[in-house]
């Protein structure tokens, strides 16, 4: 049996399909050539969390995958239908936290070979997207395996070292990426198992097969989160789309070992092309060409806008329309009302901003807390905590909350917000703000009180772990809630209360803000279909990572309908027209609905 909380995703989706009448059969169906059928009998549940106790084997082998990673400099190649290319400028993935650390270098496809991946995409699309669904299933199943076991500790290592995460960050991070493979095949079985209605038994066979685009996918994708990078292209893939994948750079080694995986696992060559590129020169040749079917992107929700404006710029030249899906984050916010646990706020909030130095595309950048509980309740346990998280020079050692900021641009951009931060007549810091770049990209986690609600820091995502504050007063709650709304468009925002009736204003005010709200709950932390993650606004396009939501935005259904008895007539009984008039001998007619022949009068007009 599925698991209810995957049984319930899935079943849902029969709810938003007009007049849908999902089955699921056992084997397959009596036209394999057209559609299959799957029998839902396997346990689902996420992944699993190992805990690295000291002394424990996964510990033991962990600790020679870093060692691995960092003794040998890894060359990441350029693959593109299974041939290696390498491009004549070479640059590295040095450590965050120790800039002259290499672990991994590289090179960018210049315009020749970024087109060349496309054309092999385009050919490959057409025999893959042929692959039985239960093929595909299987090599995703498989990929899961290969990376919950053989792969973890590599991909974990270079998750850590590569991206600057700690240890549980990158163990979540990977489990998230094994729960995208196994539980994708499994959204993908119950929509397979979807039939449309037959109300006309024995006159007609309804069936629908599930395509991918006609062309290729485009998939670019964050240095934050590993499992979403590897997402982007193989969701696609699932579907029967060939994609051309364009990774982090600075997430390229962790990239490359799920790339190898999934080779591993079956995944035949020119499927997913891995091709790391200039961001410009990347989307400047994809979104130029007429063969694009889409584009899976997760990044910020300027780059977005800039990706679409090529597409609408291009539209005419299309051979589809492509498909845009789209995550850029948002402002994510702890709202604490006065009825809240002030010792689950401060923790929630703490792990929330602070854990991967605020880098998450989840992580909370404002608090909202009442006059009643700041001064003697919240303040104090918030700075003290803040001040005392350890900022490792080294995201392996086990006591570190948080590392360095990923690279030197995303310092330039934070340390130019604190500048304006310490200038602003409207913003007090109150621990933190001070930052360091001669080893690493350090930032130190920082608590901002601001005084007025229209400030920027109030509006703009900042994706750094700086923590915005505002203090507002009891007898202004509906006010302030309703700006925050107004304010705060994010992909998630989490409330703080134990008043019930709080609780339903808060689902009520913050219903179109942000994609998921949590109840006393850190804002971070989501899990692949328990709580699919995704928003609207000018933040994405809400599709929903996690779900049959997101594996339909993929595929091009086809609609087959085959008739069993031929239809001949061509006159309407209310028509009054003598068919043998119109020299159609009435013998040769043959009718789907019989009473469709009336009787004629003694002038030889038919009768209705």
């Amino acid at each position: 049996m599925m698991s209810k909380v995957a049984h319930g995703i899935v079943s849902n989706m029969r709810s938003i399909l007009p007049r849908l009448e999902a089955s699921v059969k056992g084997g397959t169906s009596k036209r394999p050539e057209l559609s299959e059928h799957f029998t839902l009998d396997e346990m689902v549940a996420n992944e699993k969390l190992l805990q690295y106790d000291e002394g424990s084997k996964e510990r033991t082998e962990l600790e020679t995958a870093l060692l691995g990673v960092l003794n040998r400099v890894e060359h990441v190649p350029i693959v593109i239908n299974g041939q290696e290319f390498q491009a004549k400028e070479d640059f590295q993935q040095v450590l965050p936290y120790d800039i002259q650390q290499p672990i991994a270098h590289y090179g960018h496809a210049h315009r020749v070979l970024i087109q060349m991946a496309i054309d092999k995409c385009v050919e490959e699309q057409v025999k893959w997207d042929k692959v039985r669904l239960s093929d595909r299933i299987d090599i995703w199943e498989r990929a899961a395996m290969l990376i919950a076991g053989r792969y973890r500790y590599n991909i974990i290592a270079a998750t850590m070292l590569g991206q600057g995460k700690t240890l549980r960050q990158a163990e979540m991070d990977v489990a998230e990426l094994v729960d995208f493979m196994r539980i994708n095949p499994v959204f993908l079985r119950e929509l397979a198992n979807y039939e449309p209605i037959k109300d006309i038994q024995n006159k007609c066979r309804n069936s629908m097969r599930l395509r991918g685009l006609s062309g290729f996918v485009a998939a670019i994708s964050p240095f934050n989160f590993t499992g979403i990078a590897a997402n982007l292209p193989y969701t696609p893939a699932l579907m029967g789309n060939s994609v051309i994948w364009k990774p982090s750079d600075s997430a390229i080694l962790s990239n490359y070992f799920v790339f190898k995986a999934l080779r591993e696992a079956g995944v035949p060559d020119g499927v997913v092309n891995f091709v790391p590129a200039e961001e410009t020169t990347f989307a400047s040749v994809v979104t130029q060409h007429p063969k694009l079917a889409g584009i899976n992107f997760t990044g910020t929700s300027t780059v977005l806008k800039v990706l679409w404006q090529l597409v609408a710029q291009n539209i005419n030249f299309y051979q589809n329309y492509p498909r845009l899906v789209g995550e850029g984050g948002g402002k994510n916010f702890h709202f604490v009302h006065s009825s809240a646990e002030p010792e689950t706020a401060v923790a929630c909030t703490i792990r929330s901003a602070f854990e991967y130095a605020g880098q998450k595309c989840s992580s909370c950048s404002m608090l909202y807390v009442p006059e009643s509980l700041w001064q003697n309740h919240i303040r104090e346990p918030l700075l003290e905590i803040t001040a005392s998280l350890v900022v490792r020079q080294d995201a392996t050692y086990c006591d570190s909350f948080c590392s360095a900021v990923i690279n030197r641009r995303a310092y330039d951009r934070i340390y130019m917000w604190l500048r304006y931060i310490d200038q602003s007549p409207s913003c007090q810091i109150l621990v933190g703000g001070s930052c360091d770049k001669r080893r690493g990209y350090y930032v130190d986690p920082t608590v901002v009180l601001v005084k007025d609600l229209d400030n920027i820091i109030c509006r703009e995502e900042l994706l750094a772990p700086i923590l915005g504050v505002y203090v507002y007063p009891d007898h202004k709650l509906k006010e302030t809630m309703d700006k925050v709304a107004q304010i705060n468009h994010g992909l998630t925002g989490s409330v703080f209360a134990q008043d019930q009736n709080f609780i339903e204003e808060a689902y009520d005010a913050f219903r179109v803000n942000v994609g998921n709200l949590n109840v006393n709950d850190k804002s971070t932390g989501l899990m692949v279909g328990q709580q699919p993650f995704g928003a609207g606004h000018m933040t994405g396009t809400s599709d929903k990572l996690g779900t049959p939501h997101s594996l339909l935005r993929w595929t091009s259904p086809q609609v087959i309908k085959e008739s069993y008895k031929t239809h001949r007539n061509i006159f309407y009984p209310y028509m009054q027209i003598n068919d043998q008039e119109q020299g159609i001998a009435q013998s040769d007619m043959v009718s789907q609905d019989e009473s469709s022949f009336g009787h004629f009068n003694s002038d030889g007009n038919k009768v209705v």
